[in-house]
């Protein structure tokens, strides 16, 4: 069995150009879970794949994360294989800010007698969960208040930061096998995002060693963050992942 990352986008909020950030999660070529939706993502998915996600994972509700959910609701919904089906994996806490930034609109139909929510199998997750017989983690990261952005580690394999400051201590725990850190990372930090400077303060350099960036601001950003020696993603990018760790027997 082989895994894999895709990426479909890499850039900030501005540089639509790179696409949002996002990637899939790839099992023997082919789909297996998408981290995010902007509306980017969502085209980048659907031009790659040819059809919807099955499953996503979402680590908080700014609108380049989850802007592509409102066109994946009319698409599902009037897909009668699908409307229903495709998991929503969502942060407990992150829940009340989807519904009230993306499902709560006042009649998601014209027509009415719809719910938002109609069109997928919502899965509130907290410490972790279960996808196709593999454990995922799930772990808080620094974007803004606390408990309104995680990051995902599918253990042995990867770390999907998501948007976040450093996080130092939530890496040495859910790092600590090897894994590949796809990183949140400019050129140059603000409070609510990782610069290199505040990465390269921080971290190890074994750490810093797995660390495959992305979120950045232009491919000019990115050709100064190689310069720097590090690694730096681009969007369509795939990258081979190690095969997963066995999930626990039970969860955590």
């Amino acid at each position: 069995m082989s895994w894999a990352l895709r990426f479909l986008g890499v850039g900030n909020a501005h540089a639509v150009e790179l696409g949002s950030a996002s990637a899939v999660i790839e099992r023997d070529g082919q789909p297996w879970l998408l981290i995010d939706c902007g509306q980017e993502a969502l085209s980048a998915y659907l031009e790659q794949y040819g059809e919807a996600p099955h499953a996503l994972f979402i680590t908080h509700t700014h609108m380049d994360h989850v802007a592509g959910l409102e066109r994946l609701f009319i698409k599902t919904w009037f897909d009668e294989a699908q409307r229903g089906k495709i998991r929503l994996y969502v942060p407990a806490t992150v829940v009340p800010y989807l519904q009230s930034r993306v499902a709560d609109y006042p009649g998601v139909l014209a027509e009415g007698g719809v719910n938002w929510w109609d069109a997928f199998q919502l899965v509130p997750v907290s410490r972790g969960f279960w996808h196709q017989g593999s454990w995922l983690d799930v772990f808080p990261v620094r974007h803004h208040l606390p408990d309104t952005a995680f990051g995902l580690r599918l253990p042995g394999s990867m770390v999907w930061t998501g948007d976040t400051r450093p996080i130092p201590e939530m890496l040495a725990k859910f790092a600590a096998a090897g894994e590949l850190i796809a990183h949140d990372c400019a050129l140059h930090g603000n409070p609510s995002h990782s610069g290199i400077e505040d990465l390269e303060r921080e971290y190890p350099a074994e750490l810093l060693a797995r660390c495959l960036l992305y979120h950045y601001a232009s491919v000019e950003d990115a050709a100064a963050l190689r310069a720097r020696g590090r690694r730096v993603a681009e969007p369509g990018q795939v990258v081979a992942l190690a095969e997963p760790n066995p999930g626990p027997v039970l969860a955590p």
